[in-house]
């Protein structure tokens, strides 16, 4: 889906920390924050984010 060799340069657009794909998502390890993958391309984008998961 996409290829190791992006995957190790992108980082997080809000926190600029690395990011590990998760199924069709990239999930950044700091601010758990969720980016889509649309058509095999990732939008990096903080609006298009989804917010962490609030545990409780």
């Amino acid at each position: 889906m996409i290829d190791p060799k992006l995957l190790e340069i992108l980082a997080c657009p809000a926190c600029k920390t690395e990011v590990k794909l998760e199924r069709d998502r990239l999930v950044c390890v700091r601010c758990g924050r969720r980016y889509p993958i649309r058509d095999g391309i990732p939008v990096m984008l903080i609006d298009e984010a989804e917010q962490p998961r609030q545990t409780q």
